[in-house]
């Protein structure tokens, strides 16, 4: 028999009415400290942490009150993220229904009643069951998570002898309004670090309330020698209690983070689990049987129950309504820990690890490089700040790369600083035809490369921003060398393969540009859009361009089919190098036509498609359409024979395509054939990878 300990996690007395932790951020707080920020284990701190674990060590309770029974509902999302920016990718939605019980004096159950579940890519992952329920008891007196897996014993704030783990200090007193006619309640704030930011321990704060000492919030983390698992970048958690049934302090909220990466290799994107849980609907005083508190801690209903339960809300809503961005308490909670111990103490992974910033970094081939091969490194420069370096070589061309990269941790915000020599770059890279692991692939196989190669050498300082929990700001200072690629491979399997268009001649010079891109999505509307803005000056000729990329996608259940518009939009001054000139025609523009037939220094795209399911998750059905435009100014193509023998003209009015395809294994590999609706269209047949996934390729 395996009974649960847990304990009431306070009394309130002299209130009435029910109290909401949340109420903590939605009422305007009023501080008290009048007298600035006071020193850390002063008298007062320490005798609220006293009061509160002699609070939760009473083991006198209401007379009236024996035991309670609850309703919990929660999300739980399993996800990549990237660490550059703010794009994230969902693989596994979990919507869980549970029945929570406590008997006095000290028992506690779980019963998981109701659980569905989607994944929107292959994953095997299983959750440890702390993942999937709620924390009743504060967590006792040692912190426990992931069954031990992930952090094993650590001190909780207001345990016995937790002065001699930790350092306390008063932050702040909130001041909050409670309707109807009960009196304000005093919610004191109180900082906690470890004493020995080496030893495991939670960095956070702990909120009590005024007078009684119960816990009404918990925001934390843990050192990095808390954490069991070598792969945990972090644990961040926000666990809010409330008042019920006019006096008792019990769970309301809770709220659990967890990212991991590769402990060796840093990659592009890290894995993250985060779990949300409302507690609900409090019974007080029902008969509970003894033999419900026997076993282990957690029981579940059958499987054919578990995925019956009538759930109130859809899977999705939770999603639809926040998105998969980092909430204010989590964000907040990481600056809290940098700000008590410093930036060393805020992940547990190994300082120094090699560097892979996508698969195609290690191996790729080209026409401009023949086989390249590079490895790279990262390290920890400095409290906050981390050196990424890349070098490589190119077999073809007989010469090397080097890429050097110094950015803030996160680096999703602040100041970066990045110089390289001898990059590859593709003109109109924009408007791609393909991730570099098809190009590679498809030089390989079939002697095509869908790349117009040039190299550059330079330097960037760039400064980026979050506005808000939607936005974020860009803005980026640059110089860079421009120098002419050449074809350095044989032609391939046929004469007629696109490895026999010629390198494109750039305009070669040094450029001098500044700039600036706004970012915004709305995970409500499933819209993303992004602006940027550049003006340059290349050798001695000034320029200007402006770029809208903006993407809408809506799943339609009723239809069972989802619908995306990609709308992109590009216009340059006529005195822009050539390279930023904007190439339409074939994969991923307009299917059908040539290769990147048509040039423009303005360009406009719609894409239009609808996908439905055909057997899920392993075959979906596509449709889709596509309509652009290309345009000069008044002074045309800068050079008629620049393209060397393609069409190198506009569009000569809107060109449409249209085609269908189908999507294999959660919509991954993508096979899809179309044709060119206008003058010069044809059939063309294509295989590429989800776009989303470009960036690690």
């Amino acid at each position: 028999m395996d009974m649960r300990t847990g304990t009431i996690p306070g009394i309130l007395t002299g209130s009435s009415g029910l109290v909401m932790a949340s109420l903590l951020s939605a009422c305007a707080p009023q501080s008290l400290l009048a007298q600035g920020e006071l020193p850390w284990n002063g008298g007062r701190a320490l005798s609220l942490v006293r009061q509160a674990r002699d609070l939760r060590r009473a083991t006198q309770v209401d007379s009236a009150f024996q035991s309670y029974q609850a309703d919990a509902r929660g999300y739980v999302y399993f996800f990549l993220d990237r660490p550059d920016n703010d794009e994230r990718t969902l693989i596994k939605t979990d919507q869980v229904a549970l029945e929570v019980y406590w008997k006095a004096p000290r028992y506690t159950k779980q019963r998981l009643v109701g659980l569905r579940d989607e994944k929107q890519l292959p994953t095997n992952i299983r959750y440890h069951l702390d993942h999937l329920t709620v924390v009743q008891d504060d967590f006792g007196d040692r912190i426990r998570l992931g069954d031990g897996d992930e952090v094993e014993s650590v001190v909780h704030p207001v345990a016995p002898g937790a002065e001699l783990v930790y350092d306390f200090r008063l932050k702040d007193s909130l001041s909050v309004s409670l309707p109807g006619p009960t009196p304000e309640i005093r919610v004191y704030e109180v900082e906690v670090r470890p004493k020995n930011p080496e030893a495991p321990g939670v960095i956070g704060s702990v909120f009590l309330q005024r007078g009684t000492g119960a816990i009404v919030r918990m925001n934390f983390t843990f050192t990095p020698a808390s954490y069991v698992d070598d792969n945990l970048d972090y644990i961040r958690i926000s666990m809010d209690n409330s008042v019920w049934d006019q006096k008792y302090w019990l769970p309301y909220r809770q709220e659990v983070e967890i990212r991991r990466e590769l402990p060796i290799i840093e990659f592009l994107a890290g894995s993250v689990i985060r779990g949300r849980f409302e507690i609900r609907n409090y019974r007080f005083n029902p008969e509970l049987p003894p033999s419900l508190f026997l076993g282990g801690r957690v029981s579940t209903v059958p499987e054919a129950a578990r995925e019956a339960f009538p759930f109130e809300t859809g899977l999705y809503d939770q999603l639809a309504e926040e998105g998969l961005e980092s909430s204010a308490v989590m964000d907040a909670i990481r600056e809290q820990a940098v700000a008590a111990v410093g930036r060393r103490y805020v992940s547990g992974l190994n300082p120094s690890r090699l560097y892979v910033p996508s698969v195609s970094s290690t191996y790729r081939y080209d026409r401009a490089e023949g086989s390249f091969a590079g490895i790279g490194t990262a390290t920890s420069i400095a409290s906050g700040w981390r050196l990424q370096a890349q070098g490589g070589y190119a077999f073809g061309r007989e010469k090397g790369h080097l890429a050097l990269h110094v950015l803030p941790v996160p680096s999703s915000t602040g100041v970066s600083l990045r110089l390289w020599w001898n990059e590859l770059n593709d003109a109109s890279g924009r408007l791609a035809g393909a991730s570099t692991l098809v190009n590679t692939a498809a030089g390989l196989v079939a002697g095509q490369d869908f790349t117009d190669p040039y190299f550059t050498s330079g330097a960037e300082v760039r400064y980026r921003r979050s506005l808000g929990a939607t936005g974020s700001l860009d803005v980026a200072g640059s110089w860079g060398r421009h120098r002419s690629g050449r074809n350095v491979v044989d032609a391939g399997v046929g004469a007629g393969s696109s490895i026999d268009r010629p390198v494109l001649a750039i305009d070669e010079g040094d450029d001098r540009a500044v700039e600036v891109t706004y970012a915004t999505h709305t995970a409500a509307l499933g819209f993303t859009g992004s602006a940027t803005g550049r003006i340059g000056k290349f050798d001695d000729q000034p320029y200007a361009s402006l770029w809208w990329n903006s993407t809408l996608r809506r799943a339609l259940p009723s239809a069972g089919t989802s619908v995306e518009a990609r709308v992109r939009v590009g216009i340059s001054t006529e005195d822009a190098p050539i390279q930023s000139l904007f190439l339409l025609g074939g994969r991923h523009t307009l299917i059908g036509y040539p290769y990147r037939s048509f040039i423009g220094n303005r360009v406009g795209l719609l894409r239009l498609e609808a996908s439905r399911a055909v057997i899920a998750p392993w075959i979906t059905a596509r449709v889709f359409g596509a309509a652009g435009i290309t345009g000069f100014g008044r002074n045309g193509l800068p050079d008629a024979g620049w393209l060397r023998g393609s069409t190198g003209g506009s569009t000569d009015g809107l060109r449409s395509s249209a085609g269908a395809g189908v999507s294999l294994g959660w919509d991954l590999l993508h096979f899809d054939v179309g044709r060119g609706l206008n003058r010069g269209g044809e059939w063309e047949f294509l295989f590429s990878i989800q776009h989303r996934f470009w960036a690690w390729l």
